[in-house]
C-alpha cells in the first residue's frame, strides 16, 4: 500500500522546511512499523507570493518522495486540496494544513481505521482549548448552525481526513463550483470513522484565515447546503404580513377612537422602514443563491495546474 499527504500551502516559507521535515520522518517510522510500503508528499503551491514554490523544489530534488504541484494563481485553499488530492498517486490520501496545527500522529490511527474497512477517517478535534473564546464559541456554534439545517458535517472537523483512492475517484464526480469539502465528503457515504486529537499553536508565520475569510467560508457552506435561508425569508414575509395588519387595526383604532394620534406618522414612518429593512436583506439572501447558480452554470475549472516538479521530471500543463 502507499499512503500519500496531500498539503496546502500558501505563503508557508517559513513553515515549510520544518512541515516537510517532520511528516517526513513520521512516515519513514511508520513504513519501519510495516503500515505500508511506500508513501509520497505532494505539496501543492497555492499562487504564494514568496518563496514558497523554490523550496517545493529544493525538496523535490531532494527526495523523489515529494511531489510539487504549482498552480497558476491562489485558487483558494478547497480547490489547493482538491488539486491535491487528485493529483495523488497513493491508495490512501492524507490532506493535511501546512501549519502543522494538527497532531500528525493520529495518521497511524487512520491508516489502522482503513485497514478495519474505513474508506473515510475523520479527524475530529477533542477540544478547543488553544483557540480564543470568539473563535471557538463562533466555530462550534457554526457547525450546530449547520446540522440544525440539515446538512451532514462532521462536529469540530476540518480538512484534516484520510480518503481512500475509491472515495476520491467518487469525489470527482462532483462538479460543484462553490466547494465546502466538509459537506461534501460525507455525501460520497462509505464506511467511515473518526479519531480524535487535540490541535496544537501554530509553529511560525501567521494564519491564512482570518475573521474574513472565516465569514465568507461559512456562509459559503451554508448556502451551498442548505435552502433553509430561503425558507425563512418565505416565513419571515408571512410574519411581516401578519405584523402589518395588525398594526393597521391598532393605527385605525387610535385615529378612529383617541385624540392621541399624530397625522401620518405611525402609518407611514413606521412600515417604511420596517418593510424596506425586510426586503433589502431577503434580496441579499435571495442574490446569493443565485449568484451561486450563475457560478455553477458557467462550470468553469476550479483550477490550473503551471507545472507539477519531482525528482525525476517535470510537467507543465
Amino acid at each position: 500500500m502507499k499512503v500519500s499527504v496531500a498539503i496546502p500551502c500558501y505563503n508557508e516559507e517559513e513553515v515549510l522546511a520544518f512541515t516537510v521535515e517532520t511528516i517526513s520522518n513520521y512516515l519513514e517510522l511508520l513504513k519501519l512499523k510495516k503500515l505500508f510500503e511506500n508513501f509520497e508528499i505532494v505539496l501543492v503551491d497555492d499562487g504564494s507570493s514568496d518563496k514558497t514554490w523554490q523550496l517545493i523544489e529544493s525538496f523535490c530534488n531532494q527526495s523523489p518522495l515529494i511531489k510539487g504541484i504549482k498552480l497558476s494563481k491562489n485558487m483558494g485553499h478547497q480547490n489547493a486540496l482538491l488539486s491535491g488530492l487528485f493529483n495523488a498517486n497513493g491508495d490512501v490520501v492524507v490532506s493535511i494544513d501546512a501549519d502543522l496545527q494538527d497532531d500528525i500522529t493520529v495518521i497511524e490511527k487512520m491508516i489502522l481505521e482503513y485497514n478495519q474497512g474505513s474508506h473515510i477517517v475523520y479527524g475530529v478535534r477533542a477540544k478547543r482549548e488553544s483557540d480564543t473564546f470568539f473563535k471557538r464559541v463562533s466555530a462550534e456554534g457554526f457547525y450546530r448552525l449547520m446540522s440544525m439545517m440539515g446538512v451532514n458535517i462532521i462536529f469540530n472537523h476540518a480538512d484534516y481526513r484520510l480518503m481512500s483512492k475509491q472515495a476520491i475517484e467518487h469525489l470527482k464526480e462532483f462538479q460543484e463550483v462553490n466547494l465546502f469539502l466538509r459537506g461534501i465528503v460525507p455525501l460520497i457515504g462509505y464506511k467511515s470513522s473518526k479519531v480524535y486529537y487535540e490541535r496544537s499553536e501554530r509553529f511560525a508565520g501567521e494564519s491564512k484565515y482570518p475573521l474574513k475569510k472565516m465569514l465568507s467560508f461559512a456562509w459559503n457552506g451554508i448556502t451551498s447546503f442548505s435552502v433553509v435561508p430561503l425558507r425563512i425569508v418565505s416565513i419571515l414575509g408571512i410574519f411581516i404580513f401578519g405584523f402589518s395588519f395588525l398594526m393597521t387595526l391598532w393605527v385605525l383604532s387610535i385615529k378612529l377612537f383617541t385624540n392621541t394620534a399624530i397625522p401620518g406618522w405611525a402609518s407611514t414612518v413606521l412600515p417604511i422602514y420596517f418593510i424596506g429593512g425586510i426586503q433589502l436583506l431577503s434580496l441579499g439572501i435571495i442574490g446569493e443563491y443565485v449568484g451561486k447558480i450563475y457560478s455553477e452554470t458557467k462550470q468553469r475549472p476550479r483550477y490550473f495546474i503551471e507545472k507539477i516538479y519531482t525528482q525525476t521530471k517535470e510537467k507543465k500543463s
